[in-house]
């Protein structure tokens, strides 16, 4: 299969699926990322323009090592993001044309801030715009309407997964994945205390307590016609 992930910033598809990324790669699937914000706002002391360089960089490696196939970034400026620009619909629609997905995973429609949110709407909006022959893009071809499912909160916050990946034979490489975002690590241990890793992995073993296994992460599908099948698309 192909699948893509749809984020909103480097660093948050790590956070929520990064150990299922990893399970479908090692099943030779081809896995896709694709980031909709550059994540330029995302420091008290690094400015902007240096940042959006330094994360796209961080967003490479984390990539490689998810065993991602390709790591692209629509460069939108973090809350920016604005779900009805016709121009990021169009180039959120010629990467799905593209990548041909079996399978889209993204963020909720009811995340914890408004670039995530938009981002949710984006990827509903472009991957049901790339299956309509005559919606003009860079990319002529058309896909079908694909399934999608959304991934975890921050914290699992007001999200009740109906479906759990296994990733205890992955935890380490989601993780050693996240550390690539040294920005955002050390930035949140030296300006709020929070030792990001050891939290992304808590809420990896709670998922895990929740289904039975060490550590694992939650998804939900998006309940619409006809995106909806009988088949068990997560590893």
């Amino acid at each position: 299969m192909n699948i893509i992930f749809i984020g909103c910033h480097p660093d948050d598809l790590e956070i929520a699926c990064g150990g299922t990324m990893t399970r479908f790669a090692n099943q030779g699937h081809s896995v896709y990322i694709c980031h909709v914000a550059n994540g330029n706002l995302g420091h008290t002391e690094i400015l902007p323009d240096e940042l959006r360089g330094i994360r796209h960089m961080e967003a490479r490696e984390a990539g490689k090592l998810l065993g991602a196939a390709e790591v692209v970034s629509l460069d939108v400026a973090d809350l920016e993001v604005r779900a009805g620009n016709p121009e990021l619909i169009r180039k959120l629609v010629d990467v799905i044309r593209r990548v041909q997905p079996d399978l889209i995973i993204t963020h909720t429609p009811e995340d914890y801030m408004t670039d995530h949110i938009e981002v949710s709407k984006l990827v509903f909006d472009a991957s049901f715009s790339a299956s309509v022959p005559h919606f003009s893009s860079q990319v002529v071809r058309t896909t079908k309407i694909t399934p999608l499912y959304y991934m975890d909160t921050l914290a699992g916050i007001n999200f009740q997964p109906t479906e759990y990946v296994d990733i205890t034979e992955t935890i380490e490489t989601k993780l050693a994945a996240l550390a690539c975002h040294q920005s955002q690590i050390r930035w949140l241990k030296d300006h709020d205390g929070i030792d990001f890793l050891d939290f992304v992995r808590t809420i990896s073993k709670f998922r895990g307590l929740q289904s039975g296994v060490v550590y694992a992460e939650g998804f939900r599908q998006c309940p619409t016609w006809p995106r909806l099948t009988t088949k068990r698309l997560l590893p």
